[in-house]
């Protein structure tokens, strides 16, 4: 017996365990909530999830900083390139599971599929000196920048 009264459409509910909490949906049915990809592929929903791969961008003083969080992927699972001299793509696939007919799914929320991100560098990135590392799930892009040359100032006297 529910210990919450059932004013969410008869869902179960336990308050003492919160995986076992469905949680009332008001968007429901609507054409962008996550109830309408019911009848979507699991492929295209997996790749949906995955393909927005949080990056943070930074320019340092020396440098424009990428840092990208991939829990669970290898760097063997990630590729970084820079295409058409000033594009920095940074792209991977993090593959499912396989499925055993024995197991019995309680909730699957990561996800798997592809993902791209792809930056425009600025004019001063040095692009042939690009250093790309990962540790603990975060790969860290740097783009080194060239050193702007300061306009040399002349003081001019003014006469008169």
């Amino acid at each position: 017996m529910s210990l919450i009264p059932s004013v969410f459409g008869g869902r179960r509910s336990n308050v003492f365990d919160p995986f076992s909490l469905d949680i009332w949906d008001p968007f429901e049915g609507f054409p962008f909530s996550n109830t309408s990809l019911a009848n979507v592929p699991d492929t295209a929903r997996d790749t949906s999830a995955f393909a927005t791969a949080r990056i943070d961008w930074k320019e340092t003083p020396e440098a424009h900083v990428f840092k990208a969080d991939l829990p669970g992927l290898k760097k063997e699972e990630v590729k970084v390139e820079v295409e058409e001299g000033q594009v920095l793509q940074i792209s991977g696939e993090r593959s499912r599971e396989q499925e055993e007919k024995n197991d019995k799914w309680h909730r699957v929320e990561r996800s798997s599929g592809r993902f791209l991100r792809r930056f425009r560098l600025p004019e001063n990135a040095k692009v042939d000196q690009v250093k790309a590392s990962m540790e603990n799930g975060v790969l860290t892009v740097t783009v080194p920048k060239e050193e702007v040359k300061k306009a040399d100032v002349k003081a001019i006297e003014i006469s008169g």
